[in-house]
């Protein structure tokens, strides 16, 4: 878990870049493509932590909307200087708890959906925090478009194991998946801090791709 460092500096940078945190996300439910001015898909990646990811995703697909949800304050504020210095306009990020997105996205608003180097909540007794689980699926079915994706990328075995067989019970289809991502080349493929430290360790990333195709 990325440990958090208290910024006292932090609310007083989110009442100055509004534009970029978006305050109260919930008003725009429903209207996301007319917030960003355009017909563009959007993709939201939950847990941002300190943004590396979404900024350069947003960099290689200007034709994509992206929103980065984040829960820590203290580090939203991190990811959120990274966007003021790129002066992208098609990002912005929502300092929320992804158990609100049905709150946040209307149905079907949504292309693509990333799970990047998600809290493995190990112990049994926390298995419901775990994005994965099939609380947080109903929830992605419903906020997703017919075609959209949810994309999972970790280092932890355990984890993905789990979030396998959860997609499979909950009848998901599996379009990809990928036991050591940096073996192929990706272009399409974005690291996040996490990744690139364990990936310059040697330690395999593990990603899937599924969808709720045929359901």
């Amino acid at each position: 878990m990325m440990r958090q460092r208290n910024k006292p500096w932090a609310d007083d940078f989110l009442e100055e870049n509004t534009h970029i945190v978006i305050p109260n996300p919930q008003e725009y439910k429903g209207k996301w493509k007319k917030f960003f001015g355009n017909d563009k898909a959007v993709h939201i990646e939950i847990g941002t932590g300190k943004g590396q990811f979404i900024v350069e995703m947003a960099k290689q697909f200007p034709e994509v909307n992206f929103i980065g949800i984040e829960l820590a304050k203290s580090i939203i504020v991190t990811a959120a200087q990274k966007i003021n210095e790129s002066k992208l306009n098609n990002i912005v990020l929502i300092n929320e708890d992804a158990a609100n997105l049905k709150e946040i996205f209307a149905e079907s608003e949504l292309a693509t959906i990333y799970l990047n180097f998600s809290d493995p909540w190990p112990k049994n007794r926390h298995e419901k925090r775990r994005l994965t689980y099939h609380t947080f699926l109903e929830k992605y079915q419903e906020v997703l478009q017919p075609s959209g994706e949810v994309i999972l990328k970790t280092d932890n075995m355990g984890l993905f194991e789990y979030s396998l067989t959860s997609f499979s019970q909950f009848g998901m289809q599996l379009e990809e998946v990928n036991l050591d991502l940096h073996r192929i080349h990706d272009p399409t493929n974005r690291m996040t801090e996490y990744e690139e430290k364990f990936s310059s360790k040697g330690q395999p990333i593990y990603r899937c791709r599924v969808s709720f195709h045929n359901m």
